[in-house]
């Protein structure tokens, strides 16, 4: 594509699982990658592996780091809001710090990743904002999760409204399952987690993060320049489709 060479693409979340997919795709193409996360070692590493990458620790719950990390980055093409957690719980063990915790991850984080960035982002410039198919429809211990990656998900209808004078597109992207470590705990507790899952998916295995990543590139292409405010599911067909 060539478009990307030299664009600078700041990734949040962008160490590990669908981020640091995203964050290897990008490096394909050529751009100036910006990681930020709370995980040092992990950024170190996932810099290692990329050809022209950086990284600022930070946490995206604290307005203060995402004003450190802005005032490193300089103007920005593509902004990836993917840092967030993912916790069941079902509405009866929901305490207030837990509730806390998901939203000012998840929405509050997301939210100002945005707002704070906006000095930042160069005119015409892509936003993609990670949702999830829990966003699309009810699941048993997610009533916390999953109203804050619908919030998510609204941000990017909301959020091209506020900025179209600027041409900047909003898009989200909400993945199913993603084999990633953030279900490394599960896999442990049941070595058969996967394979469960995937018989309720109808293409039957879980998603790989350079599969979101190829999104995530298109949608910031100038091949989308039509595409705002919209959300794309990719979930091998798990909300979509029954084939029984």
């Amino acid at each position: 594509m060539n478009e990307f060479i030299d664009k600078k693409v700041v990734i949040t979340g962008g160490n590990s699982g669908i981020g640091k997919g995203i964050a290897k795709k990008f490096d394909e193409e050529g751009a100036n990658i910006v990681l930020f996360g709370r995980n040092e070692t992990t950024l170190k590493q996932t810099c290692a592996e990329l050809k022209n990458a950086t990284y600022i620790q930070g946490d995206v719950s604290k307005i203060a780091d995402l004003n450190h990390l802005y005032s490193k980055t300089g103007k920005i093409d593509v902004l990836i809001v993917n840092a967030g957690v993912a916790e069941k719980r079902t509405i009866d063990e929901v305490d207030e710090a837990f509730f806390d915790h998901i939203v000012d991850i998840n929405y509050k984080g997301a939210y100002f990743t945005v707002q704070r960035a906006l000095k930042q982002l160069n005119d015409g410039a892509s936003i993609i904002l990670i949702s999830s198919v829990a966003a699309h429809t009810g699941y048993h211990g997610h009533s916390v999760y999953a109203s804050t990656k619908a919030a998510v998900k609204m941000l990017a209808k909301s959020l091209s409204a506020d900025l179209m004078d600027r041409k900047i597109r909003v898009n989200s992207i909400s993945p199913g399952y993603v084999d990633t470590p953030i279900f490394d705990r599960r896999k442990s507790e049941n070595p058969n987690y996967v394979a469960d899952c995937s018989k309720g998916v109808p293409m039957g295995r879980f998603g790989r993060p350079k599969e979101i990543a190829e999104a995530a590139l298109f949608l910031s292409s100038k091949r989308c320049q039509y595409i705002v405010g919209e959300d794309l599911i990719i979930d091998g067909g798990l909300i979509n489709v029954h084939s029984s």
